[in-house]
């Protein structure tokens, strides 16, 4: 019963933030080309779908790892779709990379286009890698916006963090600028026969950045498996 209620509510507030995007969408793009307005939307879909069942919760650590008048390629492990809202505890302004073919789901495909995220063909990779980083320069350099990036390059199947994929580091070489790790936990909400539980606890771990000093003066390979060793720390205590 709670996994139909709250789905039935979801889909109602998704619905009204939806519509809401799109009336705020002509008005503020020509003068805000971060799409901070559109963004803000998109978080507070995010906030309300983890916090509209009474007995979620969400523990985020690490924020004071955060400089707000940075921007970052942020690499996070990917398990569930659920790990795309709990990014939003994070307060900056961003766009994913996202695999092209979420562009055919309901009301998702929509907000990707309006957010403005870079959608990229995975059965082109060479291709792929050419919009990672022409379109992740744009809007890391022209417009100042961070760009989130699932290094992995899929969902583990397992929960573990698995081998990551260069695209992010190569990126944040070539834009100057640093690399914000996060670790996700808990985002395997969703049981058997697509159930939901009534309590849940979610965690987000901000770690500390590598600069964007360090990552112009080191091998992008050596700071993705420091970086990967790091993160998998991370979730090993959190376990």
């Amino acid at each position: 019963m709670f996994t139909v209620v709250y789905c039935v509510l979801i889909l109602v507030l998704v619905t009204i933030f939806l519509v809401a995007t799109l009336l705020v969408f002509p008005f503020t793009v020509p003068f805000d080309r971060s799409r901070r307005a559109v963004h803000e939307i998109s978080r507070g879909i995010a906030m309300a779908c983890l916090r509209l069942a009474p007995g979620w919760r969400t523990r985020v650590e690490g924020l004071e790892n955060v400089d707000r008048d940075k921007v970052y390629v942020i690499v996070l492990n990917h398990s569930a779709m659920v790990d795309i809202l709990m990014l939003y505890w994070v307060p900056l302004n961003f766009r994913w990379v996202s695999k092209r073919e979420i562009i055919r789901m309901p009301f998702i495909g929509l907000f990707l286009l309006l957010h403005g995220d870079i959608l990229i063909p995975r059965d082109k990779p060479r291709k792929a890698v050419t919009m990672v980083m022409d379109d992740g320069k744009k809007w890391l350099c022209e417009r100042r916006v961070s760009v989130a990036i699932f290094p992995e390059g899929t969902r583990s199947r397992t929960g573990e963090i698995g081998r990551f994929k260069p695209s992010a580091f190569a990126l944040a070489h070539e834009a100057g600028v640093g690399i914000l790790p996060v670790v996700l936990t808990g985002s395997r909400v969703v049981g058997k026969g697509g159930r939901l539980p009534w309590k849940h606890d979610f965690g987000v771990q901000v770690l500390p950045p590598v600069s964007a000093e360090e990552v112009a003066a080191r091998d992008p390979k050596d700071i993705m498996d420091e970086t990967r060793d790091r993160m998998v720390a991370i979730q090993q205590q959190k376990i």
